[in-house]
């Protein structure tokens, strides 16, 4: 992916997370935001979640609904602590492409800025979930905690049964993929850093 599609990413990614926690901290449910500024269900769904290119007459009319200036939008929340994400101000990091519709994952970013050494993601697995058969290989040391559910963790050679409370730290050069076998959600706080012992 080039810089300019990441830049872009990152974008939208400011603007879905910025939108979403002004329309919670109002109280307004996505059909009752879409019904007062005329942007339809889907759309504000999909920028929510990090996806999508609106347009600039989209957006001023979620900015008017939301009572708002504009430049919120556009700054991606560039007025924001440095240090502190509060828990309405989370980045929805985009989601995967290859997931089907029934085992989207939601990953907050719980970090400030996605540019860090260190970051520090949510993910809310569905029930059923895995990515088995696209196991993932990069740069970097990851560490996943378990905070509620059951979560397998297969690293390499190596299959892990996680429940809540339970860590494990890996280097993310060997392949690896996650499942959620149960019929509960499964959340998992993440955090990987670009460097390995």
């Amino acid at each position: 992916m080039s810089k300019d599609r990441d830049s872009a990413n990152d974008d939208v990614a400011a603007l879905g997370s910025e939108l979403r926690g002004e329309r919670q901290r109002q109280g307004l449910s996505l059909n009752a935001l879409s019904q007062r500024s005329g942007v339809s269900f889907g759309l504000i769904s999909q920028l929510e979640r990090g996806l999508g290119n609106p347009s600039f007459l989209a957006l001023k009319r979620l900015a008017e609904a939301l009572g708002i200036p504009l430049a919120r939008f556009v700054e991606g929340g560039a007025d924001r602590d440095e240090l502190v994400v509060r828990s309405h101000e989370r980045t929805l990091l985009p989601v995967l492409e290859s997931e089907p519709a029934s085992q989207l994952v939601v990953r907050e970013l719980l970090t400030p800025g996605r540019r860090s050494s260190l970051q520090v993601i949510r993910s809310t697995l569905p029930p059923g979930f895995t990515n088995e058969g696209k196991a993932f290989k990069h740069l970097g040391t990851e560490c996943v905690v378990v905070e509620s559910g059951t979560l397998t963790v297969v690293h390499g050679d190596r299959r892990v049964e996680l429940a809540p409370g339970d860590a494990m730290t890996y280097p993310c050069s060997v392949p690896h993929w996650w499942a959620n076998t149960t019929e509960q959600p499964c959340v998992v706080l993440g955090a990987v850093t670009p460097f390995e012992q």
